[in-house]
């Protein structure tokens, strides 16, 4: 079976990737990894205007979504440009609300459909780590069958936060109601407080936070673990796009670079082993490629081995991006280590993305069990 996007996904993919090529996003994953968000929480906004955020939000919470086909269009081209931030547990949150409903739905989707809101999520079973939770406005815990919400201090950097001279940008920092907002201000109300210190990653563009203990329980109940469990699955999903375009990047750079770099008087390219090797990486990310569309159908028709589909197209895209960063290392030789070169920033990327949201061998347990 072929899976081939209509017009109006492949005009979709253009405009990301033309957004996304204008927007400098080396410069924005280095100034996440560093600490400031500015330029990243600005892409935020941009990519809420193109919709991103809402494809997986209800229609009557101002979404447009579930819309998986797309989603894996949109997160192909945000792992092909390398965009740092909680995306993936953004769109997974807007599965999780709009399955348990009530008060807290109403409050943050809307909100996470326009990109006036980043939401970090953890859930049981996929590790004990919140991305990029000191940015989060707001991040979801699932344990058992609660679901609790804490308030974080990304009102301070959040999409809807303010900028210009003055404004407070750093991690620690708090805007909103109930903040002072002038020299000296105070409204006797404590400001919100961060999640502590990051764990270290392989990738300093992914900052992994434990989520604080405690929150809000904003629902229980069994809908909840139901919930719970197709925001993984659409998790898992959404990372299987991005490994996949990661791969694309990696193996996009390391062809130009082998046409370029010459020993023995003629590009490097030339030599069979290295065609060999560039040949084996498209395969692996061609083959990922019918996996991930193909679960995307299954996610959008509810078949019941949507969830079995996912878990295929993650180990298939997880291993080829994994497969791909291996064979940029190689070939771009020990100019491949250096942190001026923007690629080393995908390579550090490709590994963690492997084992996020799913490890393989997880991944291969799902797929055996059907």
């Amino acid at each position: 079976m072929r899976f081939l996007l209509d017009d109006e996904q492949r005009e979709f993919a253009r405009s990301l990737d033309a957004l996304l090529t204008a927007a400098d996003t080396p410069a924005v994953v280095r100034g996440w990894a560093a600490g400031d968000h500015a330029p990243g929480l600005t892409l935020w906004r941009r990519l809420a205007d193109a919709g991103v955020f809402a494809l997986a939000v209800p229609e009557a919470y101002g979404g447009v979504g579930p819309l998986p086909v797309e989603t894996a269009v949109a997160f192909v081209e945000l792992g092909r440009h390398g965009v740092p931030g909680p995306l993936v547990e953004s769109v997974a949150a807007g599965v999780l609300l709009g399955g348990v409903g009530g008060p807290a739905a109403k409050e943050w989707l809307p909100r996470i459909a326009s990109g006036t809101a980043v939401v970090s999520l953890a859930l049981e079973g996929y590790g004990p780590y919140a991305l990029d939770a000191d940015v989060a406005d707001a991040v979801l815990t699932v344990t058992g069958d609660e679901l609790r919400l804490t308030r974080g201090a990304g009102g301070a950097t959040g999409p809807g936060a303010p900028t210009g001279p003055g404004a407070a940008t750093g991690p620690g920092a708090a805007s909103g109601p109930g903040v002072p907002t002038g020299p000296g201000g105070s409204t006797g109300r404590p400001a919100p407080t961060g999640p502590g210190a990051p764990t270290v990653s392989v990738d300093p563009a992914r900052r992994l936070f434990r989520p604080e203990p405690g929150g809000e329980v904003v629902a229980a109940g069994p809908g909840v673990r139901e919930a719970a469990r197709a925001a993984g699955t659409w998790a898992t999903f959404a990372t299987a796009a991005q490994a996949l375009g990661c791969g694309e990047a990696l193996l996009r750079a390391t062809v130009a670079y082998v046409k370029q770099r010459t020993q023995f008087g003629v590009p490097v390219g030339s030599f069979q082993a290295v065609k060999h090797r560039l040949a084996d990486t498209l395969l692996g990310l061609e083959f990922a490629r019918p996996l991930l569309y193909g679960a995307a159908v299954e996610l959008a028709d509810g078949a019941p081995g949507a969830g079995a589909a996912v878990a295929a197209a993650k180990v298939a895209a997880g291993e080829a991006g994994y497969a791909a960063a291996r064979t940029a290392l190689q070939l771009h030789g020990a100019v491949g280590y250096t942190e001026e070169l923007d690629l080393a920033w995908w390579l550090r990327r490709a590994r963690p993305l492997r084992d996020a949201w799913g490890t393989p061998s997880a991944c291969r347990a799902r797929v055996l069990a059907g």
